[in-house]
């Protein structure tokens, strides 16, 4: 199964928390927050459609060396993002797998109130 715009927004309106979508940088740049926090951004004019992933370094390299879709971050800190292009070669448990990554990324450093 592929990852397209509609299953990327389900998915990621399903998590906990205060999860918002918004368009801050234009109409087509989709982006899901987490209590005001980007965990992910999709370029929808992007044939095919790509989405950056905040990730612990170590791992958005560990990805980027797997998976030749996975790319450093576009417009984004190469160190702590990565852009993924959603073109099939990368299997869905594996995209939702990153999803879940950069949230859980993001929500760790939230302040501890926030978190519980």
């Amino acid at each position: 199964m592929s990852v397209t715009i509609e299953h990327l927004r389900e998915y990621c309106l399903k998590k906990h928390g205060a999860i918002t979508e918004e368009f801050p940088f234009g109409s087509d740049v989709l982006v899901f927050k987490v209590y005001g926090k980007i965990f992910v951004l999709a370029r929808l004019e992007q044939r095919p459609l790509s989405i950056n992933l905040k990730c612990d370094p170590e791992r958005a390299i560990e990805w980027r060396e797997r998976y030749e879709a996975v790319q450093p971050g576009y417009h984004m800190n190469k160190k702590f993002w990565n852009t993924v292009v959603l073109d099939d070669s990368i299997p869905s448990r594996v995209i939702l797998t990153m999803i879940d990554h950069s949230y859980d990324e993001v929500v760790k450093r939230l302040p501890k109130k926030i978190r519980l």
